[in-house]
């Protein structure tokens, strides 16, 4: 049955996050699927602008130049509700609504030496233990799948959400998240060269090459209009 309920409705592809922990033996994906997918995404560009005064270099710039990839950027708002998990009878979303879902996406945006190891982290500093050596924290990389036809490295630039509803133990059983994200580029990994890096890059060509495709195909479709209108 698709997700909508209806027999003869197409199943949906559900969006998610999937972040690529660095481990020992390589890196292991924390996968963070979307229980609905958004009604509505928005994609921002922001080409460089040749025209702002440079003021190290002060000389004329052309008009036409962009030395880099435009900043691309994706928001929405994903819903989250508890009412599935608690027809289905699961105990975790029983207890705890969509506590686990707000916290596997939270997780996005800090640094992490996994899921286990965060949590036996967690659990030593709890006890007292000590936090061993300090290094310089960093967020591991977060693949962004909104179907197959969008799958982009990105970073969490903003994080929101509101808690709707309340189980007798306090935790949430709706809750609506806004997120925004930046796109990583393949300049931002030119210097790692582990897995997960090269992941990243793997998938950022895979949709680049994905929107060439598209983009020849409009021409295809609108090359006879434009052919019609010109002058000659």
């Amino acid at each position: 049955m698709s997700r909508s309920g209806y027999e003869r409705t197409p199943a949906v592809i559900p969006g998610a996050f999937v972040q690529l922990v660095e481990q020992v033996i390589g890196f292991v994906p924390n996968i963070v699927a979307f229980q609905y997918n958004p009604a509505t995404i928005t994609r921002t560009l922001e080409p460089w602008n040749p025209f702002e005064v440079d003021q190290a270099n002060r000389g004329a710039q052309s008009p036409t130049v962009q030395p880099y990839e435009p900043q691309e950027k994706f928001s929405f708002t994903l819903e989250l509700h508890a009412a599935d998990g608690m027809e289905a009878g699961n105990p975790i979303t029983g207890l705890t609504g969509v506590a686990a879902q707000i916290a596997a996406l939270k997780k996005l945006t800090q640094p992490s030496k996994g899921l286990l190891g965060d949590l036996v982290a967690s659990a030593s500093a709890l006890a007292g233990g000590s936090q061993g050596a300090t290094e310089r924290p960093s967020v591991p990389v977060v693949l962004m799948i909104l179907g197959p036809g969008v799958i982009y490295p990105v970073r969490l630039t903003s994080f929101s959400v509101e808690q709707k509803e309340f189980n007798p133990l306090l935790y949430p059983i709706a809750a609506t998240v806004q997120i925004e994200v930046s796109v990583l580029t393949p300049d931002t990994f030119k210097c790692s060269g582990n897995p997960a890096a090269a992941a990243a890059v793997a998938t950022y060509n895979f949709t680049k090459l994905q929107e060439d495709a598209l983009a020849v195909l409009n021409l295809a479709n609108t090359a006879s209009t434009v052919v019609g209108s010109l002058p000659i």
